[in-house]
């Protein structure tokens, strides 16, 4: 990504957002933007919601194993709360946080900080998921990384649930989830043409 030179002294953020399926590998990307980022002495604040304890109750940890001290949080209105003086921040997990995540991301740009942002951008039925449309329709840069469909091969865009639970938000990882392309997805869900 090219960044212009900043020969006016003024800071200005911006909003990137890394999405994809799972196990797409969201969280390792935005695991090593932020340590690069910490490399660089820039200061670092991560934070991921409250509810994802899949790994580790206060670390993003990635599927990989790779981690990252965070703040969970319940509310994203916290974030404003907590980001001061601040060069970056990075959210995991982003589908689940409320709808004011958007706004959050927005003030943190206006004021200077650059956003990064990873979630799901398709939920386990195939359509958009929670905030992640609207944080990808303010970004200002985009990164759509794919799996391995676990079935063909191919590359894999969406997350097949093999339970049956019809709850949107279920956590889980490979026993519940496992990654798919578009023909193997919808031969699973029984609605292949």
């Amino acid at each position: 990504m090219f960044i212009e030179p900043n020969i006016s002294g003024e800071r200005r953020g911006w909003i990137e957002v890394i999405c994809g399926s799972m196990f797409s590998g969201k969280t390792e990307e935005l695991i090593r933007r932020l340590k690069r980022a910490r490399i660089a002495n820039l200061k670092v604040e991560i934070f991921k919601p409250a509810i994802d304890v899949r790994y580790d109750d206060l670390n993003v940890v990635s599927h990989d194993s790779n981690v990252i001290n965070s703040t969970p949080i319940d509310n994203s209105q916290t974030i404003l709360l907590m980001a001061n003086d601040v060069d970056i921040v990075g959210i995991d997990e982003a589908q689940f946080f409320d709808d004011e995540i958007t706004h959050v991301c927005e003030m943190l740009a206006l004021k200077g900080v650059r956003v990064i942002v990873a979630g799901l951008d398709m939920d386990y039925l195939g359509r958009p998921f929670g905030q992640m449309p609207k944080l990808l329709a303010v970004a200002d840069f985009i990164t759509k990384l794919h799996a391995i469909c676990v079935r063909c091969g191919h590359l894999a865009n969406i997350s097949y649930r093999k339970s049956h639970e019809g709850a949107q938000v279920l956590l889980g990882e490979m026993d519940l989830y496992e990654p798919r392309c578009r023909k193997c997805y919808h031969e699973g869900m029984g609605t292949a043409p």
